[in-house]
C-alpha cells in the first residue's frame, strides 16, 4: 500500500508541473499589463519600464517561464506584485484560513449528509424519506453564491433588524474588538463568523452525500449477511452502524477526494461574497490584477491540496476494505 501511494505521489509531479505549465502561458498570454494599475499622471513612462524591468516583464516568454520555474523548484514563488511582499511570507496565512473554512464545511458536508443518507435507507418510501429528498434536491440544485447572499439576509441583515438573540457575523473572520477578547471569547467569536461561510459552502454537497449514502446503504442492508445479524437478536442501532454502515462507506470516501475540488472553487466564491481573506479571495484579486507570481503559487497550492486529497481517500479506501491493502 505504501508503494502504491509513492508511485501516486511521484505521478502527481508531471500533473502538477503540466497544470501550472499551462496556467503560466494562459496568463502571460492574456492582454493586459500588471505595472498598469500604478499608472497615474504623477508616473512617468520610464518609471513603468523601470517597474517592467524589476519584475522581469521585459524578457521574452520562454526566459520568464524557466527562471519562475528555477524559482519554483527551489521553493521560492517571488514577490507578489499586488500585495508588494514575499509570497512565501503571504501563502501561510491564507492557507491557514481556507483550511479553516474548508476543513469545516468537509465536517458540514460528511456529518450531516450521511445522517440524513442513512435515515433515508432505514426509513425507506416513508413521509420522512420524500419529505429528505425533496429538502436535499432543493439545497443540491441551489447555487452557492445565490445561497450564501440569502443566509446574509436573514441570518445576519434580517436577524439584527428583528432583534432575533443572535445575528451572526456577514463579513470577515473577527470582530472589531477580537483583540480585547479572552480566549473563549475569540474561539467563540471566530465559530460565529465560520458558520455562515462553512454552510454556504457545505450545505448544497451534503445534499450530494445524502443521495449517495441512501443508495449505498440500500445496497447494503438488504444483504444476507445484514439478515444474519438481524436474526442473531442484534438491535437496529448495532445492525445499522457496526454491520451496514462500514460497508457502505467505500463509495462515500471516494467522494471526499472527488469534493476537495469542488470545495476549493466553491470557496473562490464564498470567500468573496463573506470577505474572508482566503486562498479563493486572495486567487480571485491577484488575477484581477494581473499579479503573477500570486496566481501561480495559489494554483499550485490548489492543485497540490486536490492531489493530497486524492490520495487521502485511497489511503482511507485501504482502511474501509482490507482486500485493497492485500491487493
Amino acid at each position: 500500500m505504501i508503494a502504491y501511494l509513492v508511485r501516486r505521489l511521484l505521478g502527481a509531479i508531471p500533473l502538477l508541473l503540466g497544470i501550472l505549465t499551462l496556467i503560466f502561458f494562459v496568463l502571460h498570454m492574456a492582454p493586459g499589463d500588471p505595472v498598469l494599475k500604478f499608472a497615474s499622471p504623477n508616473v512617468s513612462p520610464e518609471v513603468l519600464d523601470q517597474m517592467r524591468r524589476n519584475f522581469g516583464l521585459d524578457q521574452p516568454l520562454h526566459v520568464q517561464y524557466f527562471k519562475w520555474l528555477w524559482s519554483f523548484v527551489r521553493g521560492d514563488f517571488g514577490y507578489s506584485f499586488g500585495q508588494m511582499r514575499p509570497i512565501n511570507e503571504i501563502l501561510p496565512e491564507i492557507l491557514w484560513n481556507t483550511l479553516q473554512l474548508t476543513l469545516i464545511s468537509l465536517v458540514v458536508i460528511f456529518v450531516i449528509g450521511m445522517l440524513i443518507g442513512i435515515v433515508q435507507a432505514v426509513r425507506q418510501y416513508s413521509i420522512a424519506d420524500n419529505v429528505l429528498t425533496f429538502v436535499a434536491l432543493f439545497f443540491y440544485s441551489m447555487p452557492s453564491f445565490w445561497f450564501a447572499l440569502m443566509l446574509i439576509l436573514i441570518f445576519s441583515l434580517h436577524a439584527g433588524q428583528a432583534g432575533w438573540p443572535l445575528a451572526l457575523p456577514a463579513s470577515g473572520m473577527t470582530s472589531i474588538d477580537y483583540d480585547y477578547l479572552s480566549a473563549g471569547g475569540k474561539i467563540g467569536d471566530r465559530f460565529l463568523h465560520l458558520i455562515l461561510p462553512a454552510i454556504a459552502l457545505g450545505v448544497g454537497s451534503a445534499a450530494g452525500v445524502a443521495r449517495y449514502m441512501r443508495g449505498a446503504m440500500l445496497e447494503v442492508i438488504h444483504q444476507d449477511y445484514i439478515r444474519t445479524a438481524r436474526a442473531k437478536g442484534l438491535s437496529e442501532r448495532t445492525v445499522i452502524f457496526r454491520h451496514a454502515l462500514r460497508n457502505a462507506l467505500i463509495p462515500i470516501i471516494t467522494l471526499l477526494g472527488l469534493y476537495l475540488p469542488f470545495l476549493l472553487s466553491g470557496a473562490v466564491l464564498v470567500e468573496t461574497i463573506f470577505a474572508w481573506p482566503g486562498m479563493g479571495r486572495a486567487i480571485v484579486e491577484a488575477i484581477l490584477a494581473r499579479d503573477y507570481p500570486m496566481v501561480m503559487a495559489t494554483s499550485f497550492v490548489i492543485a497540490a491540496m486536490v492531489v493530497f486529497g486524492n490520495l487521502l481517500s485511497d489511503a482511507l479506501y485501504a482502511v474501509v476494505d482490507p482486500r485493497i491493502r492485500n491487493d
